[in-house]
């Protein structure tokens, strides 16, 4: 259940990309005879006046077709109101309006949330600390069976208490134990659990288990005081957000090297929305904000196949008075969008491979003795 609250969040944000392009076309008059949600083969599909919406089998993306190029169409090529008869700057409408509809749709999450759920108001802290998620199985946390939701009581004999600082005492454990065995009392769901941890040793003599750490318990709330106030934090959020969404790129981009394991593909983000639905189904709405984020970041990004690329070409042909010739562009796209499918791929197999439950079947399967 809660993986196919994560997989709809994502098709979510993929329609509302898409629909963005899509509306910013039709309410200039511009031809747009394809909206698709997912790729693949047709599941179901509906024959508009216009358009032909339909469903496709893998759900993780879309399209939006124009009929510029389709050389079954019945429009004219001189059409004023195919897309690449248009002047520059509606194009560029078009092109640029499905990062705009995310970034507009993360604000209105954050909108939602503040008029909804209230304004925080503090924490209330309970014994413990909070395990959000296991790296990986193969970590040292995964190896000593300690999952996702679990809640450290103890370590060594010494009970974590319900403050501010039993995070920090927690990791200074941790830090400071490398290949030391640390006996852990873990509640799950009401029951204890003693586990054994033996940290790895990283860089530095620093122990690590491979596992994201985070406060127990749960933030209270108070009323906002008026419509000024939730838009007021609202902005704020969203511009913290967005500028830490940046920021991580930049990061990405300048040590690509140290970075790139990071990267995620849908199958990881699924599995970290699913993680977030079990655990807080609030904290869906604020995963499905920073993905919308994440996505206008990634396709205004000036790369072939992408938003951002085509914004370039955009670019160019402005500043040239006239278009790069159509094959050179098409050279470029093809390009890039096989190497942007690789690339997915690539971390759609990687991810599926470092599933917990795959992993668990591959060493039974393979490494029993």
């Amino acid at each position: 259940m809660h993986i196919f609250l994560a997989i709809g969040t994502l098709a979510l944000l993929v329609v509302v990309h898409e629909m963005g392009h899509f509306l910013a076309a039709r309410l200039q008059g511009i031809y747009a005879n394809r909206f698709s949600v997912g790729f693949g083969p047709i599941l179901l599909k509906y024959q508009g006046s216009q358009t032909e919406y339909a469903l496709r089998a893998f759900p993780l993306g879309g399209f939006v077709g124009f009929p510029d190029d389709d050389p079954d169409s019945p429009i004219p090529p001189d059409d004023p109101n195919l897309l690449r008869n248009r002047p520059l700057f509606d194009r560029a409408i078009v092109i640029s309006a499905g990062v705009i509809a995310n970034l507009i749709f993360a604000y209105t999450i954050f909108v939602l949330q503040f008029a909804w759920m209230g304004v925080p108001n503090g924490f209330q802290y309970e014994p413990g600390v909070l395990v959000p998620q296991v790296m990986s199985h193969s970590s040292p946390a995964g190896q000593a069976g300690i999952q996702a939701g679990d809640v450290i009581v103890a370590i060594n004999g010494e009970e974590l208490a319900a403050t501010e600082d039993s995070r920090n005492r927690l990791v200074e454990f941790i830090s400071q134990s490398p290949e030391t065995p640390l006996q852990l009392v873990i509640d799950r769901q009401d029951q204890f659990l003693a586990v054994t941890v033996t940290p790895d040793r990283i860089e530095g003599n620093v122990g690590r288990i491979g596992v994201a750490l985070l406060p127990n318990g749960k933030l209270t709330y108070r009323r906002p005081e008026g419509p000024l106030e939730i838009f007021t934090l609202s902005s704020q959020q969203f511009q913290g957000l967005v500028n830490q969404t940046l920021t991580g790129f930049m990061r990405l981009i300048s040590n690509f090297g140290e970075t790139a394991p990071q990267l995620a593909g849908p199958v990881k983000i699924v599995a970290w929305g699913a993680n977030i639905a079990q655990n807080d189904t609030n904290g869906l709405l604020a995963f499905a904000a920073l993905i919308s984020i994440n996505l206008a970041v990634i396709n205004i990004l000036p790369l072939p196949a992408l938003d951002g690329g085509q914004l370039f070409f955009l670019l160019i042909e402005g500043a040239l008075g006239k278009p790069l010739p159509a094959r050179l562009q098409e050279n470029v796209m093809q390009t890039g969008l096989v190497l942007l499918l690789g690339l997915g791929i690539f971390l759609i197999i990687r991810d599926t491979v470092q599933l917990p439950i795959l992993q668990r079947f591959f060493e039974q399967q393979f490494f029993q003795q």
